[in-house]
């Protein structure tokens, strides 16, 4: 009986893939789990923290300059620490002060690295 009811329906044709429809059925999925491997490996190979409390910190030991009339952070970074590389210097007064740029005012206090 079962036979019979089998040979009622007609046989359809096994599925065939067309070279675009492999590619979005296999290429996809394999593209994206690539990028979820990428990124997953993005997180066990992120940078090491400074410390893992405020008491493992050190402080940079800085001294506090004031800007005068015509000088710049160059200059400034030249006489504080004429054995180092001035634009080294001139990044870290940058940083240690939060400046937007490295233009400076007459007058202005800025912290710099005194090693």
């Amino acid at each position: 009986m079962a036979a019979a009811v089998s040979a009622g329906r007609p046989k359809q044709a096994p599925l065939r893939l067309t070279r675009r429809g492999r590619f979005v059925f296999f290429g996809v999925p394999l593209i994206l789990l690539a990028a979820l491997i990428l990124s997953f490996s993005g997180f066990l190979n992120a940078p090491a923290k400074a410390a893992d409390s405020a008491d493992q910190l050190s402080p940079t030991p800085t001294v506090t300059v004031t800007v005068q009339p015509g000088e710049s952070l160059w200059a400034i970074a030249g006489s504080v620490a004429p054995e180092r590389d001035p634009r080294d210097v001139v990044a870290d007064i940058v940083q240690l002060n939060n400046l937007d740029a490295a233009r400076v005012m007459p007058g202005q206090e800025l912290f710099v690295p005194s090693k």
